[in-house]
Formats: C-alpha cells, sequence, structure tokens
C-alpha cells in the first residue's frame, strides 16, 4: 500500500498530540550503543527507520523490548556481540551513518561497503563525517570497501565544519563524548533535534557545554551510564497539522507543541496570513482564516520565505509552506538555500493546477489562489513533498490519488490516523 486516496474539500479540525521526533529518535538510539548500562526511551515513534535498526541491534546480540502502543522501549545493549555478521550495516537510509562513532568504540573497525540512501532531496555526501573521524583519531583507508579503524580510542580535537550539517554535528558529539580530552566543533548545526541528542548524551553522562549554538565544546568522559530519555515532540508534524488546518479552512490544535522553536515559524505563517497562537504548550489556529499572501514594507519585492540551516528557517517545513501558499491570495517567492533538487515535486503541483515558476534549482515563484482541481500526482521520495501534495489534495472537494506517498510513514507513524481523526477522508491503497 503506497498511494494515498484523499477525498479532499472538507475543513479539518479537532486535537492532535504530535509523535517523538523522527530525527530526534535515531541519533539518540544509536548513541545508546555508547553504554553497556540499560537506557529507557520514552515518547518513541513507531517509524521504518527505527525498525531497521532495532532489527540490526537485535541481530548484534542487543535486548530492546519496544511497547509501541505505549511509545515504551529498553534497550540494553551489554550483550552487543564484538563483530558484525558479514561486516554489514543497514542499508537503505542515511540514518546507518550515525552507528559509526559507537561501532568505532566498540569494535575499533568498521568496514562500509555501500553507501546508504536516505531520500532524493540531493547528493549527502560522506566525507565530513570521515573528516570528523579522522580529526577524533580515527584512521580511513578509502577504497571498495571504505574501512575506517579507531586503534586507541577517540582523542579531543578542533575541527571547523565547512557547512552546519546535523548528521556530521550528531556524529562529533557522539565520539566526543568518550574522546581523550577536550573537543570544540564550530560551525556545528543546532536544530531542535541536535539539542535533543546532546541533552540525551548529558543525561548519560556527557559533558557537554553550546546546546543550541553554533559552538559545541565536548570533555570527554571515561563512560557513559544508563538514563531514562523521553523524545520531544516532532515539530515538522506539529505545522504539517496547523497547515492542514489553515489550508482546509478548520481549526486545529496541537498539543506538546514546542513554543519556544515557533517564532520564526509563526512569522513563515503569518506571511501567508495564518494567525498561530499558543496556549501554554497548545498550538492552534482558528476556523476560517483568509490566506492573503503578506506584501511587504519594500513593496517593489517579492514577499519571500528563505529557509536554511537552523535558526532560519527549516528547509524540511518549506514544502508546507509552498502548499499553503497555492491557496493564498498573492504571489510568493521560496528560496532553498540546502538542497540542490529540494523542487523537483514542483511540476506535480501544476497537475492540481497550481501556478508555480521554478526559477532555478533553489528559488521557485508560487503564483497563488488560482483554480484548484482534483488530480493524480506522483510523489518524490521526499517526506515532506509528499506531505505538501497530500495537503493541496485535502483543500480540494473530489478525489484526488498521491502515488507512492508511503515514504510519509518514515516520518509520521499514524499520518492516516491522525487525519482521520480531524475529519479528513483518506486511506492507503
Amino acid at each position: 500500500m503506497s498511494d494515498l486516496i484523499v477525498n479532499g474539500g472538507k475543513p479539518l479540525s479537532g486535537t492532535i498530540t504530535p509523535s517523538g521526533n523522527k530525527n530526534s529518535v535515531l541519533p539518540i538510539f544509536c548513541a545508546t550503543l555508547l553504554t553497556n548500562e540499560p537506557v529507557t526511551l520514552k515518547n518513541v515513534p513507531d517509524i521504518t527507520d527505527l525498525d531497521k535498526l532495532v532489527t540490526f541491534f537485535r541481530a548484534q546480540g542487543s535486548q530492546i523490548e519496544w511497547n509501541r502502543d505505549k511509545g515504551l522501549m529498553r534497550v540494553d545493549h551489554s550483550t552487543f556481540r564484538n563483530a558484525l555478521a558479514n561486516d554489514e550495516l543497514p542499508q537503505d537510509m542515511r540514518s546507518t551513518v550515525l552507528l559509526y562513532p559507537a561501532l568505532l568504540h566498540r569494535l575499533r573497525k568498521i568496514t562500509i561497503h555501500a553507501n546508504t540512501k536516505g531520500c532524493t532531496l540531493g547528493v549527502r555526501e560522506i566525507d565530513p563525517h570521515l573528516d570528523i573521524l579522522r580529526a577524533l583519531g580515527a584512521s580511513v583507508h578509502q577504497g571498495d570497501p571504505l574501512v575506517i579503524a579507531l586503534s586507541a580510542g577517540f582523542r579531543g580535537a578542533r575541527h571547523w565544519l565547512d557547512y552546519m550539517s546535523v548528521t556530521v554535528t550528531e556524529n562529533f558529539a557522539m565520539a566526543a563524548a568518550l574522546a581523550q580530552g577536550t573537543s570544540t566543533l564550530i560551525n556545528a548545526a543546532s536544530e531542535p533535534h541536535v539539542q535533543d541528542l546532546c541533552a540525551a548524551l548529558v543525561a548519560m553522562g556527557a559533558k557537554i557545554k553550546g546546546l543550541g549554538t553554533s559552538r559545541l565544546e565536548v570533555t570527554g568522559v571515561k563512560k557513559l551510564h544508563g538514563a531514562t530519555i523521553t523524545i520531544s515532540s516532532d515539530y515538522h508534524e506539529i505545522v504539517t497539522f496547523l497547515a492542514l488546518g489553515a489550508i482546509t479552512g478548520g481549526e486545529v490544535r496541537v498539543n506538546k507543541s514546542l513554543p519556544p522553536h515557533f517564532d520564526l515559524i509563526t512569522r513563515a505563517f503569518a506571511k501567508l496570513g495564518v494567525v498561530v497562537e499558543h496556549e501554554g504548550d497548545t498550538a492552534l489556529v482558528r476556523r476560517g482564516q483568509k490566506l492573503v499572501i503578506e506584501v511587504p514594507f519594500t513593496a517593489n519585492l517579492l514577499p519571500k520565505i528563505e529557509a536554511a540551516p537552523w535558526p532560519y528557517f527549516s528547509v524540511d517545513l518549506l514544502p508546507l509552506m509552498i502548499a499553503l501558499s497555492t491557496r493564498a491570495e498573492g504571489t510568493i517567492h521560496f528560496w532553498n538555500k540546502v538542497y540542490e533538487n529540494g523542487f523537483a515535486w514542483i511540476p506535480e503541483l501544476a497537475k492540481f493546477g497550481a501556478h508555480a515558476m521554478v526559477s532555478d534549482p533553489h528559488r521557485i515563484v508560487v503564483f497563488g489562489n488560482r483554480p484548484l482541481h482534483p488530480a493524480t500526482v506522483d510523489s518524490p521520495y521526499i517526506i515532506r513533498a509528499a506531505v505538501a501534495l497530500t495537503m493541496v489534495a485535502a483543500a480540494i472537494p473530489g478525489r484526488s490519488v498521491v502515488r507512492n506517498a508511503e515514504i510519509i510513514k518514515r516520518a509520521h507513524p499514524r499520518f492516516v490516523e491522525n487525519l482521520r481523526s480531524l475529519g479528513a477522508e483518506l486511506e492507503w491503497k
């Protein structure tokens, strides 16, 4: 079942509690391999990438108890075997790179036979990961296969990233946590999920300064210990359900909404005429908001939403704003400063009748509020693009089909069930 059948045109209203953050749980789960003591994880989302990692750990001898209904997981790696079966790491997902620090710490050598893939946003290079591991004491023998070895444990170092890479920053934090001496990373990524990993490492005994900034300082410790860690809400999912309420004219409330992360997100919604309110830790959009693109004071310039590494507006949220803009009165410019293939799915919007001009691989202009009609569209292998196409389908009266939308399950474990609870009519086929 990979296609979504959507009978749209109904205002979606209700209250949602988001799942745990996919981008937080994956590195945190990998970080549990840095200790032999039991770790308990709460608010764990039931997603396919995590399933693959659980299967890998169990095959290596780890004891994992996962109550999917309660989102509760207990992890014990004390019986993890000291060699990999067939030297193989899990394939078909980008998060495999997050296993490198813990596997090197335990096994002292890993062999990589094939690159893993994440999605079709663009090339995801492995070189910055190798640079970090080299800086922290590993040796890298490039070839086919690639061999990474760590003869005497990680050692402290200072490193300046070429760009703010989330997974490279996460690998640095995991490796440096057990390194001899102090390590400093400059131009570090600071996304909420990076902050979540660092906080989890601290709960396990790591010494990290600079959480949420572009400069991390980690003083290595001899060992990490067990802990109980709660996975934070997925802010991508929070924004998704608020945007679904706005695009369909309904009223949606989202609990556990992480207001401290929302300033810029709220401003992006406002540029499309949507007011997001916060009542404690609940975010909401009111019923029947008129979507009108805000005209800037410098009126000879197009309104603009630009996305780049945090604390810029998150590039992963850009497709949701694009979907909203197709229903808004006015014209707006979107700028994706990260992925060279981030707008490859835009021609699918045209099948609904939307007007969008791709200026170059990083910039598009959307001419909003054109007449839209139901359509059958093809989702690329990009989670938020699949969600955005589903959003547009939900706003249009009639039957639409979003083909190959199964990638949504990588980040939204109960996507269809949650939308149905808001009054949507959709199903997998």
